[in-house]
């Protein structure tokens, strides 16, 4: 088991758990929706573009953290904190630049089409985004180690996922 989360298989392992949790967020955003009555049942291309976007995400989630450790080793309580400033500052707006482009783009939306949501929806996006990740990154940085991070990561974008997938389509309806 810890050979897929190593070596030659941990981008790969990253990748597909990335796109696998993607559509599980979707999938409890999608049945909270249907409660509500917003849709009537599970709409199948949106799961096909978030697990896209998902699987999308995970090589340069996978880079980001490899090289975060290299440039930053250690736990001391200052390199935990740029560590965390690092993935605020950087990542996340990457990451989410990539999950509006990308859904956007996927859903047949123009350039200028992808960028105003993007626009429209990231300050909401970034806010919660601060409220949520520095607590779990401080977690992961601090106790998790590097081979398990982004699986850690991961998990957790379960519930992050459901935010988003919310924040992408709240307006759809």
């Amino acid at each position: 088991m810890t050979t897929i989360f190593t070596g030659k298989f941990a981008i790969i392992t990253n990748t597909v758990s990335g796109g696998i949790l993607f559509v599980i967020g979707d999938v409890i955003e999608q049945k909270f929706e249907i409660k509500k009555g917003f849709q009537e049942d599970f709409n199948l291309d949106r799961l096909k573009r978030i697990g896209i976007v998902g699987l999308s995400g995970g090589p340069p989630h996978h880079v980001f953290y490899k090289y975060l450790d290299i440039l930053l080793p250690g736990r001391t309580w200052s390199t935990i904190m740029k560590k965390i400033i690092l993935d605020q500052v950087i990542a996340c707006p990457f990451f989410n630049l990539q999950f509006f482009m990308g859904m956007s783009w996927l859903e047949g939306k123009s350039f200028d089409e992808c960028w105003n949501e993007f626009l429209k929806k990231f300050p909401t996006v970034y806010l919660v985004d601060w409220c949520l990740w520095p607590p779990c990154q401080f977690i992961n940085f601090w106790l998790i180690p590097s081979k398990y991070r982004l699986l850690y990561v991961n998990s957790i974008t379960v519930l992050w996922n459901v935010f988003l997938s919310y924040m992408k389509h709240y307006d759809q309806h």
